[in-house]
């Protein structure tokens, strides 16, 4: 089996990675993080251009997932790492279509309600597009 890991720096995709290296630690597991270029929260300075902002947005995805490959080990699971660029669910759900992907492991920050239908749900949009079985942790 081939699990796809959804990993962004919070503690639902740290709780999606320790779940999948608890369950899954002899599967080949593909961590995962989507850089959305369209996100404006990374806090970076102002003053970078479209290409030096994704080139800081691409350091920092391959800072978190070196952190990743640590934890993992920790747990005693071996990972792969990529990175997308795109609307998260988006590349969540193509890479998990192009690359023989058995099962997705997504965290969710279990939002409801209003903030749900205001702020969109990644967890719930990969649930809903995926080729393949979505694992959703909290």
């Amino acid at each position: 089996m081939h699990l796809l890991v959804a990993l962004e720096d919070s503690e639902p995709g740290w709780a999606a990675l320790e779940f999948a290296c608890a369950e899954h630690a002899d599967d080949d597991m593909t961590v995962l993080h989507a850089i959305d270029p369209t996100n404006s929260s990374y806090g970076e300075v102002a003053h970078l251009g479209p290409s030096e902002l994704l080139e800081h947005r691409r350091e920092d995805a391959a800072e978190l997932l070196a952190d990743a490959e640590a934890r993992a080990a920790d747990e005693g699971c071996s990972i792969e790492t990529a990175v997308a660029v795109g609307q998260p669910a988006d590349a969540i759900v193509d890479y998990a279509a192009e690359n023989a992907i058995d099962l997705i492991v997504v965290g969710s920050h279990g939002r409801s309600g209003f903030s749900r239908v205001l702020l969109g749900s990644v967890a719930e949009r990969v649930a809903r597009q995926a080729p393949v079985p979505v694992t959703i942790v909290r």
